[in-house]
Protein backbone atom coordinates (compact mmCIF):
# COMPACT_ATOMS: atom_id res chain seq x y z
CA UNK A 1 0.00 0.00 0.00
CA UNK A 2 2.84 2.27 1.07
CA UNK A 3 4.92 2.30 -2.07
CA UNK A 4 2.25 1.52 -4.70
CA UNK A 5 -0.75 3.32 -3.63
CA UNK A 6 1.26 6.11 -1.44
CA UNK A 7 4.43 6.87 -2.74
CA UNK A 8 3.63 6.41 -6.64
CA UNK A 9 1.01 9.15 -6.29
CA UNK A 10 2.45 11.89 -4.18
CA UNK A 11 2.74 11.05 -0.55
CA UNK A 12 6.70 12.04 -0.32
CA UNK A 13 6.34 13.17 3.50
CA UNK A 14 8.05 9.68 5.07
CA UNK A 15 6.32 10.44 8.70
CA UNK A 16 2.79 9.97 6.78
CA UNK A 17 4.64 7.23 4.98
CA UNK A 18 5.70 5.84 7.97
CA UNK A 19 2.46 6.21 10.24
CA UNK A 20 0.22 4.71 6.98
CA UNK A 21 2.74 1.82 7.56
CA UNK A 22 2.05 1.03 11.05
CA UNK A 23 -1.49 1.27 11.65
CA UNK A 24 -3.28 -1.69 10.93
CA UNK A 25 -6.09 -0.97 8.76
CA UNK A 26 -7.61 -4.30 8.68
CA UNK A 27 -8.37 -3.70 12.81
CA UNK A 28 -10.75 -0.91 11.53
CA UNK A 29 -12.84 -2.63 8.70
CA UNK A 30 -15.32 -5.24 9.36
CA UNK A 31 -13.62 -9.10 9.68
CA UNK A 32 -15.81 -9.62 6.26
CA UNK A 33 -14.05 -6.93 4.38
CA UNK A 34 -10.40 -8.26 5.81
CA UNK A 35 -9.04 -8.82 2.37
CA UNK A 36 -9.85 -5.30 1.05
CA UNK A 37 -8.12 -3.63 4.06
CA UNK A 38 -5.29 -2.32 1.86
CA UNK A 39 -7.22 -1.80 -1.64
CA UNK A 40 -7.38 2.09 -2.37
CA UNK A 41 -10.74 3.02 -2.09
CA UNK A 42 -13.66 3.51 0.86
CA UNK A 43 -14.65 0.66 2.43
CA UNK A 44 -18.26 1.02 4.96
CA UNK A 45 -18.56 1.13 8.30
CA UNK A 46 -22.14 0.89 8.92
CA UNK A 47 -24.05 4.30 10.23
CA UNK A 48 -24.40 5.06 6.22
CA UNK A 49 -20.50 5.92 6.58
CA UNK A 50 -17.23 5.04 5.44
CA UNK A 51 -13.56 4.56 6.29
CA UNK A 52 -11.82 6.96 3.63
CA UNK A 53 -9.29 5.28 1.01
CA UNK A 54 -5.21 5.58 2.57
CA UNK A 55 -4.85 7.75 -0.44
CA UNK A 56 -6.90 10.50 0.90
CA UNK A 57 -5.71 9.65 4.23
CA UNK A 58 -2.65 10.25 3.50
CA UNK A 59 -3.18 13.21 1.37
CA UNK A 60 -5.17 14.66 4.18
CA UNK A 61 -2.40 14.47 6.80
CA UNK A 62 0.82 15.40 4.52
CA UNK A 63 -1.14 18.86 3.53
CA UNK A 64 -1.35 19.52 7.58
CA UNK A 65 1.92 19.16 7.32
CA UNK A 66 2.29 17.97 10.93
CA UNK A 67 6.20 17.77 13.22
CA UNK A 68 5.04 16.30 15.90
CA UNK A 69 4.48 18.52 18.49
CA UNK A 70 1.04 20.33 17.33
CA UNK A 71 -3.01 19.35 18.80
CA UNK A 72 -5.00 18.37 16.08
CA UNK A 73 -8.49 18.92 15.90
CA UNK A 74 -10.62 15.54 13.76
CA UNK A 75 -13.81 16.28 12.53
CA UNK A 76 -15.43 12.76 11.60
CA UNK A 77 -13.56 10.25 13.64
CA UNK A 78 -15.45 7.08 11.79
CA UNK A 79 -13.77 4.10 12.40
CA UNK A 80 -10.90 5.74 14.27
CA UNK A 81 -8.28 4.86 11.89
CA UNK A 82 -7.50 8.28 10.52
CA UNK A 83 -7.53 9.24 14.30
CA UNK A 84 -4.33 6.59 14.85
CA UNK A 85 -2.94 7.86 11.78
CA UNK A 86 -2.52 11.32 13.12
CA UNK A 87 -2.21 10.36 16.94
CA UNK A 88 1.44 9.27 15.12
CA UNK A 89 1.87 12.38 13.38
CA UNK A 90 0.92 14.82 16.51
CA UNK A 91 1.48 15.35 20.02
CA UNK A 92 -2.66 15.25 20.79
CA UNK A 93 -5.44 14.46 18.75
CA UNK A 94 -9.00 15.86 19.83
CA UNK A 95 -11.61 13.78 17.39
CA UNK A 96 -15.35 14.69 17.29
CA UNK A 97 -18.00 12.08 16.06
CA UNK A 98 -21.88 12.72 15.57
CA UNK A 99 -22.82 8.99 15.91
CA UNK A 100 -22.65 7.95 19.43
CA UNK A 101 -22.28 3.58 18.02
CA UNK A 102 -19.24 5.11 15.89
CA UNK A 103 -17.28 6.89 18.43
CA UNK A 104 -17.62 3.87 20.92
CA UNK A 105 -15.98 1.49 18.65
CA UNK A 106 -13.36 3.84 17.45
CA UNK A 107 -12.55 4.73 21.24
CA UNK A 108 -12.16 1.11 21.83
CA UNK A 109 -10.05 0.32 18.77
CA UNK A 110 -7.75 3.02 19.70
CA UNK A 111 -7.46 1.56 23.35
CA UNK A 112 -7.06 -1.58 21.68
CA UNK A 113 -4.12 0.09 19.93
CA UNK A 114 -3.01 1.92 23.19
CA UNK A 115 -3.59 4.79 21.35
CA UNK A 116 -2.61 7.64 24.37
CA UNK A 117 -2.49 10.70 22.89
CA UNK A 118 -6.51 11.02 21.04
CA UNK A 119 -10.01 11.15 22.51
CA UNK A 120 -13.13 10.90 21.04
CA UNK A 121 -16.07 12.95 21.46
CA UNK A 122 -19.87 12.04 20.39
CA UNK A 123 -20.67 15.86 19.65
CA UNK A 124 -21.90 18.71 16.51
CA UNK A 125 -18.58 18.55 14.54
CA UNK A 126 -19.00 21.39 12.50
CA UNK A 127 -18.98 23.07 15.56
CA UNK A 128 -16.33 21.76 16.58
CA UNK A 129 -14.67 21.93 20.18
CA UNK A 130 -14.28 26.02 21.11
CA UNK A 131 -13.11 24.85 24.93
CA UNK A 132 -10.38 22.99 23.55
CA UNK A 133 -9.10 25.70 20.77
CA UNK A 134 -6.83 27.03 19.39
CA UNK A 135 -5.08 24.21 17.39
CA UNK A 136 -3.01 23.81 15.19
CA UNK A 137 -4.49 21.54 12.57
CA UNK A 138 -7.70 20.83 11.64
CA UNK A 139 -8.73 17.76 9.55
CA UNK A 140 -12.18 17.21 8.54
CA UNK A 141 -13.44 14.03 7.21
CA UNK A 142 -16.77 15.13 5.82
CA UNK A 143 -17.64 17.49 3.02
CA UNK A 144 -18.87 20.60 3.94
CA UNK A 145 -20.84 23.63 1.59
CA UNK A 146 -18.04 25.76 3.00
CA UNK A 147 -15.53 26.18 5.75
CA UNK A 148 -17.49 26.42 8.73
CA UNK A 149 -16.17 29.95 10.45
CA UNK A 150 -16.72 28.11 13.78
CA UNK A 151 -13.84 25.82 12.72
CA UNK A 152 -12.05 28.66 11.44
CA UNK A 153 -12.62 30.16 14.60
CA UNK A 154 -10.41 27.40 16.06
CA UNK A 155 -7.34 27.65 14.18
CA UNK A 156 -4.61 29.59 15.71
CA UNK A 157 -3.07 32.04 13.21
CA UNK A 158 -0.78 30.30 10.65
CA UNK A 159 -2.62 27.43 11.01
CA UNK A 160 -4.00 24.46 8.48
CA UNK A 161 -7.26 23.15 7.67
CA UNK A 162 -8.11 20.37 5.31
CA UNK A 163 -11.62 19.73 4.37
CA UNK A 164 -13.54 18.35 1.51
CA UNK A 165 -15.77 21.53 -0.25
CA UNK A 166 -18.84 20.24 -1.51
CA UNK A 167 -18.94 22.75 -4.99
CA UNK A 168 -21.07 22.23 -7.92
CA UNK A 169 -21.91 18.99 -7.14
CA UNK A 170 -18.53 17.44 -6.70
CA UNK A 171 -16.30 17.53 -3.59
CA UNK A 172 -12.98 19.11 -4.05
CA UNK A 173 -10.36 18.24 -0.99
CA UNK A 174 -9.37 21.44 -0.20
CA UNK A 175 -6.34 23.17 2.09
CA UNK A 176 -7.16 26.22 3.93
CA UNK A 177 -4.08 27.76 5.84
CA UNK A 178 -5.00 30.67 8.15
CA UNK A 179 -2.66 33.58 7.58
CA UNK A 180 -3.56 36.57 10.14
CA UNK A 181 -6.11 36.63 13.27
CA UNK A 182 -8.68 37.82 10.85
CA UNK A 183 -11.19 35.00 9.75
CA UNK A 184 -10.81 36.40 6.36
CA UNK A 185 -7.30 36.01 5.94
CA UNK A 186 -6.93 32.26 4.67
CA UNK A 187 -5.11 30.62 1.54
CA UNK A 188 -6.84 28.45 -0.31
CA UNK A 189 -5.19 25.47 -2.17
CA UNK A 190 -7.01 22.65 -4.02
CA UNK A 191 -5.72 19.30 -3.24
CA UNK A 192 -7.50 16.98 -5.51
CA UNK A 193 -11.23 15.85 -6.28
CA UNK A 194 -12.58 14.19 -3.67
CA UNK A 195 -15.89 11.95 -2.57
CA UNK A 196 -17.45 12.03 1.45
CA UNK A 197 -20.15 11.84 3.12
CA UNK A 198 -21.77 15.18 4.22
CA UNK A 199 -21.03 17.30 7.12
CA UNK A 200 -24.51 17.04 9.00
CA UNK A 201 -24.66 20.00 11.46
CA UNK A 202 -25.45 23.28 12.54
CA UNK A 203 -22.56 24.90 10.10
CA UNK A 204 -23.05 21.88 7.78
CA UNK A 205 -25.81 20.22 5.78
CA UNK A 206 -29.18 20.24 6.96
CA UNK A 207 -29.69 16.33 8.98
CA UNK A 208 -33.05 15.33 6.96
Amino acid sequence: MVERQLRRRGIADERVLAAMGEVPRELFVDERLGRRAYADSALPIGEQQTISQPWVVAAICQALALAGAERVLEIGTGSGYSTAILARLAREVVSVERIAGLAAQASARLAELEVGNASVRVADGSLGVPEQAPFAAIAVHAAAPAAPASLLAQLEPGGRMVLPIAEHGADTLTLLVRTGDDLDRVERTVIAPCRFVPLLGEQGFPDR
